[in-house]
C-alpha cells in the first residue's frame, strides 16, 4: 500500500491522545514517507505538537466553525488516502465520506459507521484485558498489521516525544534552577477519574517539604480555587494552579523528578517525558489500570486493592481513598 497522507481523528481529552502515540510511531516506522496529520481539539494542540512523528496538527475546533459546504471544501484540500477514527465522530465520519477518502477505518461498535466507513474493525474496548493503548492498534489491521504490540514494547518506547524549553513564571523557573528534586501534585482531574483526597496531597506535601524536596501544585484555575486555601505555606511548597499554558505544564513535568496524579491528563505527560510517573487508580473496571496507565519506563499505577470485592462488582467505590500517603512517599524515595 501506498498512502501519501493519513489522517489519525481523535477529538477528546490529553491522555486519550497521548495513548494514541504509539500507534502513530508504528504508521511512521511502516510508511516512513507518509504525511502523518493529526486531527484534534486546540487544547491538545500542545501535546500532539511534541510527538515527533506527527507531521502536522489540524483543528477539529476551527474546522466546526465552517459553513457545511466549507467543512468539505478544507477536508477535500487535504488529500488525505487514509482516516483513522480512534475517536468515534459522527460529523467526522460523515464529512469523510463526503470527501471520498479511500481509505475510511472506524470500529464496527458505532451504528454510524456502516454508512461512513470501508474498514470497520470488530473489537470491544470495555471487555478487553488489553491497554487502551493496544487497542488502539486494533484500527491499523487494514494497514497490515498482523497482531497487537506487548505492552512492554510500548510502554518503553518513548523516543518520539520531545519537549522544547518554555519560558516559566519568575517562581517556578527559581524552583527548577534549584537543582533540588521536584515533585508535582496534581489532585484534580476535571471530573475524569475517581480521585485521592486533597488532604492526603496536603499531607505528602509536608512530608516531602521537610526532607528536602520542592512540592509543587498543579491544576487549572477553577481547580486553584479548590485547592488553593488548603495548600500549606512552606518555603518548599509552590502553587501554580492557574499560572501555566499547557506547554509550560510540559516543560515543567519533563524538568521535575516525580509527578503523582490519578488518572488524567498529566499523569500521561509524566509517563511521556520518562519521570517517575505515579498513578493513583481505582480497581473498576473500565477506569482500571491494566486499561489506563501511564507509558514510560519509570510509570506506575498504584491501587488500594487489585481484588477490591466491589470494584470487581462495578459497584460505586471509593477504595482509592485508603491509599496511604506513606505508600506514595516510599515509592517517591525509591525513584530519587
Amino acid at each position: 500500500m501506498n498512502f501519501k497522507r493519513i489522517i489519525i481523528s481523535r477529538t477528546d481529552s490529553i491522555g486519550d491522545v497521548a495513548l494514541t502515540f504509539p500507534m502513530c510511531h508504528w504508521i511512521k516506522d511502516n510508511f516512513p514517507q507518509t504525511e502523518l496529520i493529526y486531527l484534534g481539539k486546540d487544547y491538545t494542540k500542545s501535546v500532539i505538537e511534541n510527538c515527533s512523528v506527527i507531521d502536522r496538527f489540524i483543528s477539529w475546533d476551527e474546522i466546526l466553525q465552517l459553513p457545511s459546504s466549507e467543512k468539505i471544501i478544507y477536508l477535500r484540500s487535504i488529500n488525505a488516502d487514509a482516516i483513522i477514527h480512534v475517536f468515534p465522530n459522527k460529523e467526522i465520519a460523515s464529512l469523510a465520506k463526503k470527501v471520498k477518502i479511500p481509505t475510511r477505518i472506524g470500529t464496527s461498535h458505532r451504528i454510524f459507521h456502516f454508512l461512513t466507513c470501508n474498514y470497520r474493525i470488530d473489537f470491544s474496548r470495555k471487555k478487553s484485558d488489553l491497554h487502551e493503548a493496544q487497542l488502539n492498534f486494533e484500527l491499523l489491521r487494514p494497514l497490515g498489521l498482523k497482531s497487537i504490540p506487548q505492552w512492554e514494547q510500548i510502554k518503553n518506547s518513548t523516543n518520539y516525544w520531545k519537549v522544547e524549553k518554555e519560558e516559566l513564571p519568575s517562581d517556578i523557573h527559581q524552583v527548577i534552577d534549584s537543582q533540588k528534586p521536584i515533585v508535582i501534585l496534581h489532585p484534580k482531574s476535571q471530573g475524569s477519574a475517581k480521585e485521592w483526597p486533597i488532604k492526603n496531597y496536603i499531607t505528602l506535601a509536608n512530608l516531602l517539604a521537610e526532607r528536602g524536596w520542592h512540592v509543587v501544585f498543579t491544576g487549572t484555575e477553577n481547580e486553584g480555587q479548590q485547592i488553593r486555601s488548603k495548600i500549606p505555606s512552606h518555603s518548599s511548597i509552590h502553587d501554580s494552579t492557574g499560572k501555566l499554558t499547557l506547554k509550560q505544564l510540559i516543560y515543567l513535568i519533563s524538568k521535575s523528578t516525580t509527578l503523582v496524579a490519578c488518572s488524567t491528563g498529566p499523569l500521561h505527560i509524566a509517563g511521556l517525558c520518562n519521570i517517575q510517573a505515579l498513578g493513583l487508580f481505582s480497581s473498576k473496571r473500565p477506569i482500571h489500570p491494566g486499561r489506563w496507565k501511564p507509558l514510560g519506563i519509570k510509570s506506575q499505577a498504584i491501587v488500594y486493592d487489585p481484588n477490591c470485592s466491589d470494584c470487581m462488582k462495578k459497584k460505586e467505590c471509593n477504595c482509592i481513598e485508603n491509599i496511604a500517603v506513606e505508600t506514595i512517599f516510599n515509592e517517591i524515595k525509591k525513584g530519587a
